[in-house]
């Protein structure tokens, strides 16, 4: 019996003119990620990416193969399917031999079809009740139908190709293929929100490394190996990251000697701003990503993410801005982050914190502050002590 596994399209399948340059990108995504299981063929048709194995290691790989199919960007629902001729005699058989394995456990199913070949000569409900009474017949009593509110809906699909029986489909991770909205420099610092943010800006399409801040000694190399960790789990769904390490120990040494203690988290941030911009230009991204949220903590009032803006010149993409934080840990959750994120390792920023921060800034007495120690000289020396961190995702199989 042949497997398949069957990719749906997303918003994809919306796109205009320009559509077969996503889909190009959205199969080498797929052929990429699922070349060390094994050697399958990628192709589509009517908003589907049909990937199939092509030798014994890609048979034994289907599993792992769909694992990896729902992690790419792009797809929004992942089945696992038998082929079948466009007959009913072998699409009975092809359902009896492959559907049970997906029940057992379950109490109810219900059978349905999708027609797309208009000239097969039974309409949708026939198919449905002829393949519905062949899985009744070999699961002899050990399931019932039921069309309301079944465990296990059974799909047979007619399409150009040939049938296509599954036990349903799966969510997939949604969104655009990765890489086709450029690149940007996420700054990671190893909390809850920055995974999130990254996570939210590779779906739409953008190609995100990393920068972490840190302060050691005031942070540990555990602390270091936590966002590396974050990273990793990232790569489920980019499949690789460098991830720039960049030390802010001496910053924050001037800072606390020179400056008024309630501007220490502004000039943190804007310092930390102005070297993710210019690692951001070493690695070809356009854009930042943090991981702010309206009112979260003081840094980010209106008033402060404006002052932190000013000090570069490049676009800073937010996308938990709107969220609260119940919504970004339902979220962080989801991308498997929150339990590496809460392991309990400071990150710069949480080092010389002040005890009333400014929440309503003024840009010019930011600047004055700013005028107080030389932080060009100091961050020409933090970026000349960066470290490059390549990542890449576990590999499956």
């Amino acid at each position: 019996m042949k497997e398949v596994i069957l990719g749906k399209y997303g918003e994809l399948a919306l796109k205009g003119l320009n559509k077969s340059h996503f889909e190009a990108i959205l199969t080498r995504e797929i052929k990429e990620r699922l070349a060390p299981l094994g050697e399958f063929s990628v192709t589509r048709a009517q908003s589907t990416v049909y990937i199939e194995p092509q030798n014994e290691a890609a048979e034994r790989a289907v599993g792992d193969a769909f694992y990896e199919v729902q992690h790419v960007f792009g797809i929004t629902a992942v089945a696992r399917a038998a082929v079948a001729e466009k007959d009913m005699d072998s699409i009975l058989r092809t359902a009896k031999d492959y559907v049970p394995q997906f029940l057992y456990g379950a109490k109810t199913f219900k059978a349905e079809a999708k027609r797309s070949d208009k000239k097969f000569p039974l309409t949708s409900p026939e198919i449905s009740a002829a393949v519905g009474r062949a899985i009744c017949e070999v699961m002899r009593g050990r399931i019932k139908v039921d069309v309301t509110s079944p465990d296990v809906t059974v799909i047979t699909e007619i399409r150009e190709a040939g049938a296509y029986i599954h036990a349903g489909t799966f969510p997939g991770a949604g969104g655009l293929p990765y890489g086709t909205s450029g690149k940007a420099l996420l700054l990671l610092s190893g909390g809850i929100d920055s995974p999130v943010a990254g996570y939210m800006m590779a779906r739409r399409g953008v190609r995100i490394e990393a920068v972490h801040f840190e302060s050691y000694p005031y942070t540990s190399e555990q602390a270091r190996d936590k966002v590396l960790e974050l990273a990793r789990i990232l790569c489920e769904y980019t499949r690789t990251m460098n991830v720039h390490v960049v030390s802010v120990t001496k910053i924050q040494e001037e800072l606390r000697k020179c400056c008024d203690e309630d501007y220490f988290t502004l000039l943190l941030r804007r310092s930390m701003m102005r070297l993710a911009e210019r690692v951001a230009k070493k690695c070809g991204a356009s854009a930042l990503i943090t991981g702010e949220s309206v009112g979260q903590v003081a840094s980010q009032t209106m008033e402060a993410l404006t002052v932190t803006d000013c000090a570069v010149n490049m676009p800073v993409f937010r996308p938990c801005i709107g969220m609260d934080k119940d919504e970004i840990v339902v979220r962080s959750r989801q991308i498997g982050t929150f339990e590496t994120s809460v392991l309990p390792y400071e990150d710069c920023c949480t080092i010389f914190t002040p005890r009333h921060p400014k929440t309503k800034p003024e840009l010019e007495k930011v600047l004055a502050q700013e005028a107080k120690y030389d932080y060009k000289t100091l961050e020409d020396e933090a970026l000349a002590g960066e470290t490059v961190y390549p990542v890449k995702r576990k590999i499956m199989g």
